[in-house]
């Protein structure tokens, strides 16, 4: 019997791995928007006196409106979030959100 801890792991699983090929990973399709007419406003109200930008008149489901702002949170480097059918962002980022928006194809204009 060998004493060497190389040879008493030859044969095993770990080697058996070593020889499978990697499985491709499927593709995930980008999230399609479709052209919308979105509305950018300031709000203060029952925030404390922060300021937030709201991104309204969205019209679909909810997956692509998590999937916009998302895009639009990592692009801008703010936090926010997704309610009530409305994308808050953080602070006052109204020309860059519809600067961003209007470069996506999404018909943008600033609000209040």
């Amino acid at each position: 019997m060998p004493q060497d801890w190389k040879e008493l792991l030859k044969g095993t699983f770990a080697e058996e791995l070593a020889n499978l090929e990697p499985e491709p990973e499927p593709e995930v399709p980008a999230p399609v928007f479709r052209k919308q007419r979105l509305v950018v406003t300031i709000d203060r109200r029952r925030r404390a006196g922060k300021q937030v930008t709201l991104v309204s008149g969205f019209s679909g489901d909810e997956a692509e409106l998590e999937a916009l702002g998302k895009q639009l949170k990592t692009k801008l480097g703010v936090g926010g979030s997704v309610k009530d059918g409305e994308i808050l962002i953080q602070g006052d980022v109204r020309d860059k959100v519809v600067a961003f928006l209007n470069e996506m194809g999404h018909s943008a204009k600033r609000g209040n």
